[in-house]
Parts: C-alpha cells; structure tokens; sequence
C-alpha cells in the first residue's frame, strides 16, 4: 500500500545453538518440525513510532501522546516455497496473559493455516512480554522496547494532577503487570504498521519471497482471550482512524477469538484510562467496515454475553457471532504450541498448571471450530460467501439449559456434545486460569451401552453428525475425516 506507514525492520535473527526464538515451533512444549509440512519459521525486530490514544466516546481514538518510538519482535511462520503461499497472513498480537507470549493461533488454527498455505506472523504486544523476553535472552531482545514517551513526573502519566502532591503517586491503580515506565497503549499503530510492512514491497519483507513485489493478497487480524478483547478496541476505535490516513485498511478482516462483552470485550487504549465499562457501546461491535467473526467458549459466553448481536451479511457490517459449545477457553493446545517449561522459567515466568482441581485442563478441540472460522472468514473476503449462522448457547434465567447428559444445548455443534461419550465444563477450580480451562467426566459406561449397542451405531452417528456439519459450512474438510478416524480408534477401543 503505497504511503502506508511501515516499521523499519531488521533480521531475520540468527538462530544457534544459544540463541533461539522464544516460543520457536521446534522449542515448544511439544516441538513442531516446521520444515516437514514445507514451512520456515523467521523472526525480526521492528521499529517505529507509535501514537498513544485515548477512547473517551463510541468514535474512533484521538491522539493522546504523538510519536512515541517503539520497537517489538515479529515471528514469521510462512510456506518456504513461494508456490505453496496462498497469499494469506494471520496476523497475531500474541497474548500476554501468562506474562509472557503465547501462540494461541497458531495453536487453535495451524492445520488450516498449513493446509492451505498460509502465512502466520506474531507480534509482541505488551511491555510485560517484553521484559520475560529480555530475560530469556537479554542480548538477541536487548533492542525490544514499548518505552513511556512520558517521563515519570509528567501528571499526565498516570498520576495526579494536584500540583501540591507527590507527582509519582499514581491516581489509577495500574494493574502488577503494568508499570508506568512502559506503555501498553504503543500496540495500535506498532500493529497496522507490521501488518502494512507484510503488505508493503520492501526487500526485507519475508512475503516478497525474493521478488519486487509482495505476495500477500489478503491480511486478516487475529486476537485471543486478552487480545482477542485488543482487537475489539483495534476495530473501532484505530481501524477507521487507518482506512481514513491510508484510503484502505491495513487488515481485511477480523478474528476475534473468545473475547466480548463483560469478559475481555475491551482494554484500555491507554494505561492511564480505564476500560470502556460493560454495556458500554464502545463494546458493540457493529459497522466495522470488514467481516468480523467473534467467538465465545463454554467457558466466558455468560460473562460476554453481552457481546450478543445479530448476525449480518450487511455491506460494510458483516458480522458473526459463534459461541463453542462444549470448548473450554484456556486450552491444552495453548500450552504445548507455546514456549517450552525450560524456556517459560528461563524468561523469569511460572509455567502455567496443565491440569486443574478435576483433573487435565479440557481436551475438547476448539481448533476445529477456529479452523472453520477461518476459511469462512476467508470465503467472505475473496469470494463474498456468508458464512453460516448459529444459534447461540441456549441462556434462561441467566443459566445454561442442559440436555440429559449435563452438556449444554445450542452454540457450534460437534459429535462430542450431539453423539456424546462425555459431559463438557467449561470451568474448572485450581491454579492460574483453571477458572476458565474446563475439564471432561466420561459417561457411565452403562450409558454408553444404552446410547451405543455397538461399536459401528457409535461411528456410524459420528459419521453422520460430522457429514451434517461440514455439509452446513461448520467443519473444514479434513477436520471432518479426522472426527471420523477418530470416532473409529474409540469404537476399537
């Protein structure tokens, strides 16, 4: 996009024997051999400057500090062959909850990111990450910096405004893993500009692949839990601020990933402003201007469901709200597709617990929702083909209604809640984010008998549920055979 503002970007960083990528596919949790789909995986600085913004109405941000510098870190993940690439990029504000950076796109959507030759790109959203990044290898992230453009006894950063008081003591409480030598609110235009630099033809551009030009086609921006809510303020509030500068917008369309309403539906743009309130309209994701597909779990769509609209195919207010019954919000997937524990506790971080009170976190696959998400999301963009409408989870009295089994009715549909083994929480008790990881208790096995005489009724109503679902635009293809292959291992027991 000729004009669009660009980072200066550097690398990619050399990887030793010492020296490595935090969260590298092949120094995960569970390693991932990138090169054996045809993948190559890059990571590069880049630099800039940032505005930080205030969001004091339901209207797009306002310049609060201008011209702030930054510089964060971007993992690439692309097709090594130019032939392979779909013309595609994820675009992903890597979420910084467990105060380091974890890959939940990539975990939730890799094999539909890789089966059809997409290019995935995190960005280091938040100062917290930053410094867990520093202590993990202080020298190849020396550079990485989301600095306070405004010095500490500067009133407006986030301190009185009494001039006979002490000018550090802070008047909002900021969160622990806020400090007021850093600013978070660096992210909104650190993130259009990545995002124009994968879109833009300079020689450092990975997606060039070599040549003049860029070979990306489309860009589409995606968030998860905390950045999922990030993308909620990006949309409204710096999305029309960027079609305005640029004559078009930087990402196509938006994946918003288990964030809205009362739970992670919104941040504030600035650390020293507080989030829009529930029930604010500022929450209401209407009119953004490109497809938008909002996804709840089990585990937060009461508390988000104020993040309930109507479904539209309206030009210029395409929008799609899913609620994942039976998917726990905080998944196994998040931590194995992310950093190692040897790297977690060398970036000065807790690992976090893989299992709860009731046991392992929640197996159930919401990677298969988010696979089909995304090629939906894809379909609308290039082709204009709406994707499917869902009911959601059914709510009376401000309670879930349950089937016979325990499990909730309505929301995205899957075998294991229409040809169940199992009974699906989506909150579990314990440590760190067990509140949200859910968890499984299989059904008595005289139940199974009486649901399935034999093991071929059991497959054979798998079968149809999952022809059903991929027939209406709910499962991708070769997500489809995998429940089925998978339904045919229980059968054989």
């Amino acid at each position: 996009m000729p004009g669009a503002p660009v980072p200066q970007v550097s690398g990619p960083l050399p990887v030793t024997g010492t020296s490595h990528p935090f969260g590298a596919a092949d120094h995960a949790q569970v390693p991932e051999d990138l090169s054996a789909s045809g993948y190559v995986e890059e990571e590069f600085l880049a630099s800039g400057t940032s505005n930080v913004y205030s969001w004091p109405e339901d209207a797009p941000a306002v310049v609060r500090t201008a011209g702030a510098p930054y510089t964060t870190r971007v993992l690439v993940r692309r097709p090594a062959s130019a032939q392979r690439f779909s013309g595609n990029v994820v675009v992903e504000m890597l979420n910084p909850s467990n105060l380091f950076d974890l890959n939940i796109g990539w975990a939730v959507a890799h094999r539909r990111i890789v089966e059809n030759g997409d290019a995935w790109v995190g960005i280091t959203a938040k100062p917290v990450a930053v410094q867990a990044l520093q202590n993990f290898d202080a020298e190849r992230y020396a550079a990485l910096s989301f600095a306070n453009p405004l010095p500490l006894d500067d009133p407006a950063n986030c301190s009185t405004v009494d001039a006979d008081a002490d000018p550090a003591t802070p008047a909002v409480a900021l969160p622990a893993d806020t400090s007021r030598s850093t600013e978070n609110g660096l992210v909104w235009d650190a993130y259009t500009q990545v995002g124009n630099w994968l879109r833009g033809d300079g020689a450092d551009n990975p997606l060039t692949y070599g040549g003049e030009r860029t070979r990306v086609q489309h860009a589409y921006g995606f968030g998860y839990s905390q950045t999922g809510g990030y993308l909620v303020n990006y949309a409204k509030a710096v999305h029309p601020l960027v079609v305005q500068a640029q004559g078009r917008p930087t990402y196509d369309a938006y994946l918003i990933g288990v964030a809205g309403g009362a739970f992670a539906g919104a941040y504030p743009m600035n650390q020293c402003e507080a989030a829009p309130p529930a029930g604010d309209p500022r929450r209401q994701l209407y009119g953004i201007g490109v497809p938008v597909i909002q996804m709840m779990s089990q585990s937060d769509y009461l508390r988000g469901i104020g993040s309930r609209r109507p479904d539209s195919d309206q030009r210029g207010d395409e929008f799609r709200h899913y609620e994942m019954a039976g998917a726990g919000h905080a998944t196994p997937d998040e931590l194995t597709s992310s950093a190692s524990a040897v790297d977690i506790v060398a970036a000065g971080r807790e690992v976090p617990p893989a299992s709860c009170d009731q046991g392992p976190r929640s197996r159930f696959p919401s990677s298969i929702f988010f696979d089909a998400a995304l090629r939906n999301l894809d379909r609308w963009v290039r082709d204009g083909v709406a994707p499917p409408r869902a009911d959601p989870i059914v709510v009376r009295h401000g309670q879930p209604v349950l089937d016979e089994f325990g499990n909730v009715r309505g929301g995205l549909r899957s075998p294991y809640l229409d040809v169940p083994r199992s009974t699906w929480y989506g909150t579990a008790t314990g440590a760190s984010f067990c509140y949200i990881a859910g968890y499984e208790v299989p059904l008595p096995d005289t139940v199974l008998e009486r649901l399935y005489p034999s093991p071929g009724e059991y497959v054979r109503r798998v079968r149809q549920d999952v022809r059903d679902l991929q027939r209406a635009g709910f499962l991708t293809r070769s997500d489809a055979e995998r429940l089925v292959r998978e339904a045919q291992q229980v059968a054989r027991g």
